[in-house]
């Protein structure tokens, strides 16, 4: 609670305009780190950037072209959901996740897989489903998409299966823009895996997503319904990492906000983290000025 109250009172003494891009850039060079910003408002093409073709470590947000790249080749009949994946030793890998914790010979869906790869960000599911789809496939549907900048280099927690660039190793993971990682999700918004049914499925697991500390933390603090929320995120985070990208609906428009902080101050695995507090008012203060008639928390419903 000491973090967020200082958080606020740093806040209110910017001098802030109306003019919503200086309002950005006023609270990322307030922060004790580096931040990249890309928002758009998808119904009107209005955009907002900061630093937003700045190289940055993706954490565990890789994991959302992953699940596209598995419904992309479940539509081309490479794979099934409902096709058996069996959880090895080798593949369970610390961090977030659960699957960890389980006995090896557990067998689960690729759905199931994906599923927990997102919702609850877990990294042995991560590691199932790229024996299962290929790194290099990811890769390369990122190149036909046009984002030149993201890459895939590995599975998490284990070594590279193939030669990296030593300017990218930096990178750890995985390596995007905060620009290119908004046009995944704007991708999934806008169906280009041309396929409704699996469409309506990516969405709902990123409606279910379990840690909603960064961008949906204060757009949906009063949503006390039981349903899927109307914000669907994929966040990441690592020492000095805090990351978030979500698309989130409203009465008046659907946007997509993504948000990367890297070199923070702040390394502490709280929820009250400096850098998760910088992008949940970040991403309220890009609601509250795209939808000024609808108040951003109720708008979820």
């Amino acid at each position: 609670m000491g973090k967020l109250l200082a958080f606020l009172a740093l806040c209110s003494t910017l001098s802030f305009t109306d003019d919503l891009q200086t309002r950005l850039e006023q609270m990322a060079a307030a922060h004790q780190g580096k931040v990249g910003l890309f928002a758009k408002n998808l119904k009107t093409g209005a955009t907002v950037a900061v630093n937003a073709d700045a190289g940055a470590q993706t954490a565990s947000v890789i994991k959302l072209p992953i699940m596209l790249e598995a419904f992309y080749q479940v539509k081309e009949g490479k794979h099934r959901l409902d096709e058996r994946l069996t959880l090895t030793k080798a593949n369970q890998v610390p961090g977030s996740g659960v699957l960890t914790l389980m006995q090896p010979g557990l067998q689960l869906s690729l759905l199931d897989a994906v599923t927990l790869m997102i919702d609850v960000s877990d990294n042995s599911a991560t590691n199932l489903v790229l024996d299962d789809i290929g790194i290099s496939a990811v890769n390369a549907r990122l190149e036909t998409m046009g984002l030149k900048r993201t890459r895939l280099f590995r599975k998490v927690f284990l070594p590279y299966s193939a030669p990296v660039a030593d300017e990218d190793r930096r990178f750890g993971l995985a390596r995007t823009t905060p620009r290119e990682m908004a046009s995944v999700m704007e991708s999934i918004w806008r169906c280009d895996l041309g396929d409704k049914k699996l469409c309506s499925q990516t969405l709902s697991i990123l409606h279910n997503q379990f840690y909603r500390e960064s961008i949906p933390r204060y757009l949906e603090q009063i949503d006390s319904s039981s349903g899927e929320s109307k914000i669907g995120n994929k966040s990441g985070a690592d020492d000095g990492v805090r990351n978030d990208v979500a698309l989130i609906e409203s009465n008046a428009g659907s946007f997509v906000i993504s948000i990367f902080t890297w070199d923070n101050k702040d390394n502490s695995w709280s929820v009250d983290n400096t850098a998760e507090l910088l992008i949940a008012h970040m991403a309220k203060t890009i609601v509250e000025a795209w939808a000024p008639t609808a108040n951003s928390q109720k708008a979820q419903k």
